[in-house]
């Protein structure tokens, strides 16, 4: 999954894809199962803290619960294939299947067996990229048809009801990498348009004619509640801009948002299906995480009702490249060149939450991790793919 600045800033998008080519997060467990997001041990299952005033956070051991929680969801990839890990959210999580001359991009879903969304054409060039899924029917997945972050990229629609795929767009011009959004029956995306600039689209997943919505020099756009955000360059620097999902039309972005200038990585809470987040999933997201400053990074958030953003993690290594940042619950993840981290907005820490070089994915109240145990390019090492219901989770432990 790439990351909001995959075009104005592609430290992210490059950072994910060397993950995904190089096989770091594969997991080849001979069960034909998944484990599914299981809750964590009944004794560690303590209300989470009520959110109170953001302040500078602390870094923290991860407790043995939350060890305990990720062992026992461990998603086991059938006999003879190899998985990589490419999206999570509300009860779903996307992979990437490998094994023989075979590479299948597939969904598990309710903890059942892996469907497969689409036998990809080139087992060894192409990869499944990026996936977004509404719970219910329709499903959509991005393939990368090369190596390199210039490759062509296809955007596939799947319908769970027929277990069929189609290609809705394909892009052979540069742009930002695709991150599409699926809500009440549509799916969003923006692609190179030419000249530097690319187009945010929509379009009714059970088929119909693709309608733009914006062209601009433009990042891939994410879902806050019920608007469509991206990052879009203004000439002399950056700034959010917004569409409803609903109608398409330009929205006011909330609080100080709108005037945020030359951010990056930002994400939102708010945009599951069903709307989970904070505000119903209509408003437009109930917390914001983003990455400000280049030289001296820091982890910002801001919440509906807050008077100003907070800097909420300032100290490496954990903002050492800090890039990848979602939303899950009260949570916020994180990626660096290291490791992954959780921030918990209620207990006001944070903790790495893989072993090195570990990669988490988090979303409408899922939390998954990948990593290898031991060096991936060895023989012996075990890789390891773990899902979560991240609202189940116990709270980490408070600063001091």
């Amino acid at each position: 999954m790439v990351t909001s600045g995959s075009t104005l800033s592609p430290v992210g998008a490059r950072a994910a894809l060397t993950l995904l080519l190089a096989g770091i997060l594969v997991a080849g467990c001979s069960s034909a199962r998944h484990s599914g997001p299981e809750p964590a041990p009944r004794e560690s299952t303590a209300p989470a803290p009520r959110p109170t005033a953001l302040a500078a956070a602390c870094e923290v051991k991860l407790p043995a619960a939350w060890r305990s929680a990720l062992a026992a969801g461990e998603l086991r990839a059938p006999a003879g294939e190899r998985a990589v890990l490419t999206d999570t959210g509300p009860g779903w999580t996307a992979v990437q299947l490998s094994g023989g001359d075979r590479r299948r991009a597939a969904l598990v879903a309710g903890g059942g067996a892996p469907r497969t969304l689409l036998a990809l054409a080139d087992p060894v060039e192409h990869q499944l990229l990026a996936a977004d899924f509404d719970g219910r029917r329709w499903a959509a997945f991005a393939v990368l048809e090369g190596r390199t972050l210039d490759s062509p990229w296809s955007l596939y629609v799947w319908d769970a009801e027929t277990g069929s795929s189609r290609r809705l767009a394909r892009a052979d011009r540069p742009g930002p990498l695709p991150q599409p959004v699926v809500r009440d029956g549509a799916v969003h995306w923006a692609q190179g348009a030419g000249d530097g600039k690319a187009t945010v689209y929509a379009a009714a997943a059970s088929g119909g004619a693709p309608r733009a919505l914006h062209t601009g020099v433009v990042d891939a756009p994410f879902a806050a509640g019920g608007l469509l955000v991206w990052r879009e360059s203004t000439g002399s620097g950056t700034r959010l801009a917004a569409v409803s999902l609903v109608d398409g039309r330009p929205a006011e972005l909330p609080g100080p948002l709108a005037a945020l200038r030359d951010i990056r990585s930002v994400v939102a809470d708010g945009g599951t299906h069903g709307g989970s987040g904070p505000d119903g999933g209509s408003g437009s997201g109930g917390t914001w995480a983003w990455v400000a400053g280049e030289t001296e990074p820091r982890l910002m958030v801001w919440r509906t009702g807050d008077a100003r953003p907070t800097a909420v993690v300032t100290r490496p290594p954990a903002v050492d490249g800090m890039d990848q940042l979602r939303i899950s619950g009260r949570l916020v993840t994180w990626r660096t060149p290291e490791t992954s981290y959780a921030l918990d907005l209620g207990s006001g820490s944070y903790a790495r939450i893989t072993p090195a070089y570990g990669y988490a994915q988090a979303r409408g109240g899922a939390l998954a991790v990948a990593y290898s145990l031991g060096n991936a390019k060895a023989d012996g090492s075990r890789p390891v793919i773990q899902v979560v219901d991240a609202l189940r989770l116990p709270a980490l432990p408070r600063c001091g």
